[in-house]
């Protein structure tokens, strides 16, 4: 079969009949072009086409709309996290800051209380903490993180903020032992407030009581009576406070009054205690290193001194107490 040129139904054949069709279109094509320019007829056309193909185009601009506001959701959350957790380390922070504050404020106003104690009285003082305790039932004993280097010696008084505490027994290069006055071998010589009444008030071998015996039936004594350190026989320098007369009562001979004493410092808590002595001049220096801040009354502490200059002329042991009024002794195997 022959293949001849274009088949006949072809819109622009050649041949001049072809020619006269493309230039028909043309014309018809100007016509209405000039004639849509002028009375813009297919304009309403256009705008129905666009009504048609609009939600067309929404429809297929839905899936990135959806990537976009999903991404910008997850974007959103995960800077919030971010947000959540540093606004919660720093309110971690915070408040760990405020209990430091509140730490620091317990213990300056402990350490207020402690040289409260020795304010009006001419004395050298030395801060100490508690590192430990002795758990024997019959031994009432603590160690002190102050020794022989920091001018510690044996017999210093030790206090608290409330009270007396006891007195140095034994002291090694970094620490030293402390006799408490509930210690059953431990006796203090003592003054009722009241009354100027001289006694010796004994460790009992528990925290919370002491006891003052051989008190005659004549004396003038009350519970509620305040018990403070007399000074004699040089252990302990007048004037501290040691307890309040909780009971009295008749001893076994039934010839004379035993008074139970409320210890006045708190001998089974705080940690921090005031090693004080005498001052013998308004020079003399307290022993070692004072808390910052702190200006003892006999003057200012130089910390530079060290302590290896020795130790008060008043830190040698005292004359012997007269047996009436005996001082504390370790007891005897």
């Amino acid at each position: 079969m022959v293949h001849s040129g274009n088949a006949g139904g072809s819109l622009f054949a050649e041949g001049g009949a072809g020619t006269l069709r493309l230039l028909a279109y043309l014309a018809a094509a100007m016509i209405l072009m000039v004639a849509d320019h002028h009375g813009g007829h297919l304009e309403r056309l256009r705008n129905a086409a666009g009504l048609l193909t609009g939600p067309i185009y929404r429809l297929a601009g839905t899936p990135a709309r959806l990537a976009r506001g999903v991404s910008g959701h997850l974007t959103a959350q995960q800077d919030m996290i971010r947000e959540n957790s540093e606004l919660r380390e720093q309110l971690l922070l915070a408040n760990a800051r405020l209990d430091r504050l509140a730490s620091v404020q317990v213990e300056n106003l402990r350490l207020r209380q402690l040289l409260g104690g020795t304010r009006g009285l001419r004395l050298n003082v030395q801060l100490a903490s508690l590192i430990d305790v002795d758990l024997d039932p019959f031994r009432h004993r603590i160690l002190l993180d102050a020794g022989s280097r920091r001018g510690v010696s044996e017999g210093l008084a030790v206090i608290d903020a409330d009270g007396v505490v006891g007195q140095v027994l034994a002291v090694t290069p970094m620490n030293s032992s402390v006799i408490l006055v509930s210690d059953p071998s431990h006796a203090i010589p003592v003054q009722v407030v009241r009354t100027g009444l001289r006694a010796i008030a004994f460790g009992t071998g528990s925290v919370d009581r002491l006891e003052v015996p051989s008190i005659p039936l004549s004396a003038d004594l009350r519970v509620g009576d305040v018990l403070e350190t007399s000074g004699i026989g040089g252990r302990f320098p007048a004037g501290f406070k040691v307890g309040t007369i909780q009971h009295l009562h008749p001893d076994d001979t039934r010839l004379f009054v035993v008074a139970d004493v409320q210890p006045a410092a708190r001998l089974d808590r705080g940690g921090e205690v005031l090693l004080v002595w005498n001052a013998q001049s308004p020079d003399d220096k307290p022993m070692g290193p004072l808390p910052e801040g702190v200006i003892p009354e006999n003057g200012v502490a130089d910390p530079a001194t060290p302590a290896a200059a020795g130790t008060p002329s008043d830190a040698t042991p005292p004359p012997a107490v007269p047996d009436t009024e005996p001082s504390a002794t370790e007891p005897s195997a």
